[in-house]
């Protein structure tokens, strides 16, 4: 693990039932994240993808990464385009700093409409695991 170092880019189809289960796990029961006709109602026009399972795809596309010690100790994200269903995300990271075990990552996720979230996520992955 060295700065520098791009991950493997993770591809997500941006199926209806990831953004309404999504939205259900966190309890995030706003209308534009299940209910279409209020969605576009408020000018959107589809349902779209909460904050928190952004967040948390991040947080996949890290630990895939560096496999399932490594440990997230910062997630600090920005939302842009919004991820609606039939779309795809894909997520790249490319390591911007390490200090001893510890890495900062450079995550984007980017849709057929641009940049859906980008951030850093401070990662530590503990000496002997696969990373």
């Amino acid at each position: 693990m060295k700065a520098g170092d791009e991950l493997e880019p993770l591809t997500i189809p941006i199926t209806r039932t990831l953004i309404v289960s999504g939205a259900i796990a966190s309890r995030d029961y706003q209308d534009v994240h299940h209910d279409a006709e209020l969605a576009h109602q408020k000018g959107s026009p589809d349902i779209f993808m909460n904050i928190l399972t952004t967040n948390g795809l991040v947080g996949r596309y890290i630990t895939d990464h560096f496999g399932p010690d490594a440990v997230l100790r910062k997630v600090a994200i920005r939302l842009g385009a919004p991820n609606y269903p039939g779309d795809t995300m894909v997520l790249s990271g490319t390591i911007a700093e390490v200090e001893g075990d510890t890495a900062q990552v450079k995550v984007v996720g980017r849709n057929g409409i641009g940049s859906h979230v980008t951030g850093t996520v401070t990662v530590t992955v503990p000496e002997g695991s696969a990373a």
